[in-house]
């Protein structure tokens, strides 16, 4: 698997954005397949920060009807990164 198929898009939810504030955990949207040294060593090679540790979780998709007919979302994984203490974000994803 490539590095730049590992991490899709950071997520910014309320959680997250509580999570971000202390400066070291950063989450993101990840492929299903990839494991926690998949997210380790894309966080390091392309965002360019040591990370101490990672953290994933599957989320189940959720059931969605539409009057008869039901549907369904997909599954998809998110990753908790904990940088190492004096490692900072990018500046683009400072905002994000």
């Amino acid at each position: 698997m490539k590095l730049t198929d590992v991490i899709r898009r950071p997520l910014v939810t309320e959680k997250t954005t509580l999570l971000r504030e202390d400066g070291r955990t950063v989450v993101f949207v990840v492929s299903r397949e990839a494991n926690k040294i998949d997210v380790k060593r894309a966080v390091e090679k392309l965002l360019g920060a040591r990370v101490d540790g990672v953290r994933t979780a599957t989320t189940q998709g959720k059931l969605k009807r539409q009057g008869k007919f039901v549907g369904r979302r997909s599954d998809w994984k998110k990753a908790y990164v904990t940088l190492k203490a004096g490692q900072k974000l990018p500046d683009f994803l400072e905002g994000a």
